[in-house]
């Protein structure tokens, strides 16, 4: 079973585990394209550490996968339209 669905038209967003319905709204609250780090800072993750930075940035690739953010080519993220 895969924890996060593929985007469609009928899946909501409250379909999505409890951590990342809070990195969506971490992205989407932010002024423009973040990095994992800023996201990092939103969730009160100590990005100072390396070690705490890796997981989250592998937690941010696999919604971008799925179709519900979206990536940048700097390496920043972003909300779908």
């Amino acid at each position: 079973m895969t924890l996060i669905p593929h985007r469609t038209s009928g899946v909501e967003e409250s379909t999505l585990p409890p951590d990342y319905q809070r990195i969506l709204a971490a992205v989407r609250q932010a002024a423009g394209p973040v990095m994992a780090r800023q996201v990092g800072d939103a969730l009160g993750i100590d990005v100072s550490v390396r070690a705490k930075l890796e997981p989250l940035r592998g937690r941010l690739v696999r919604p971008v996968d799925r179709g519900w953010l979206r990536k940048l080519p700097d390496g920043r993220f972003t909300t779908c339209l």
